[in-house]
């Protein structure tokens, strides 16, 4: 596995205050128990506090910043043998239990949960293979209940802003709520609730227009890219590999990054 500084060949150097730019030949989740880190990648700056963590695709360009007395850990996985539902930088929600898992990973008493094990419980893989994306819930009131009727009706066409004046809150503190309670802005948060709900009417082998449509995307190629970027394959694809029929005309073929394990850092 590879280090690689990005437009240059020297050795990355990583510091108790963060590193510079470089990418990883593997997948990498990094995530910090204590304090908290800032990673900066194309996508934008992702910070980190438990139970936060954030998905690297293998190849992603990102730098960090560490606060004082942050503690960084990085779990890293093998793009061959592991297939990342993400095709860019992720951020998830750890549960308890996978919390405790990776800890104990650090301390040599992970043993009992192989790469495998752990690399499913950390993508939302189910047993057969289908990714849900990880969707950690709001908990305050107002955006708890803006996420309880996305979840009835992923179609809802509501802006933050719209959401806001009907619950008679701040449009920015309805957006603060939701990256603040689940790691990911209003709108992708919606997003994944669409691409979820998307997941099973694939599956009954309803047509991706129509799905597009259910789940509330405004174009059918709108819908098309945003499963490829967060499934790594269109939905034609998807539905292909999961047995089910097909589900409209030919679409392009996204490349599907692919799986590796270490734990190094950065």
């Amino acid at each position: 596995m590879t280090d690689r500084a990005a437009g240059a060949t020297d050795e990355i150097v990583i510091t108790a205050t963060g590193h510079a730019t470089h990418w990883h030949d593997y997948h990498q989740l990094l995530y910090a128990p204590l304090g908290r880190i800032t990673v900066t990648t194309p996508d934008g700056e992702h910070e980190l506090t438990s139970p936060q963590a954030l998905w690297l695709p293998a190849g992603t360009p990102h730098s960090a910043a560490f606060d004082s007395g942050s503690l960084v850990l990085t779990e890293s996985f093998d793009p061959v043998r592991h297939r990342l539902p993400y095709t860019r930088a992720t951020t998830i929600r750890l549960d308890e239990t996978a919390l405790r898992h990776l800890l104990a990973r650090t301390r040599g008493g992970g043993a009992e949960v192989d790469d495998a094990a752990m690399f499913a419980a950390l993508t939302c893989v189910g047993p057969h293979g289908d990714a849900r994306l990880p969707l950690p819930r709001p908990t305050s009131e107002a955006a708890r209940a803006v996420a309880g009727t996305l979840l009835r009706r992923p179609d809802d066409q509501r802006t933050a802003t719209e959401w806001a004046e009907s619950l008679y809150v701040s449009a920015t503190s309805l957006r603060r709520a939701f990256r603040a309670e689940t790691g990911l802005a209003f709108s992708e948060w919606r997003t994944r609730v669409r691409l979820n709900h998307s997941l099973a009417l694939l599956s009954r082998g309803h047509q991706v227009g129509a799905v597009a449509a259910k789940v509330g995307f405004t174009s059918t190629n709108g819908y098309i890219l945003a499963f490829r970027r967060h499934f790594g394959r269109t939905p034609g694809v998807w539905t292909k590999e999961h047995g089910g029929r097909p589900s409209g005309p030919p679409e392009p073929v996204g490349s599907v990054p692919s799986a590796r394990k270490s734990a190094t850092g950065g």
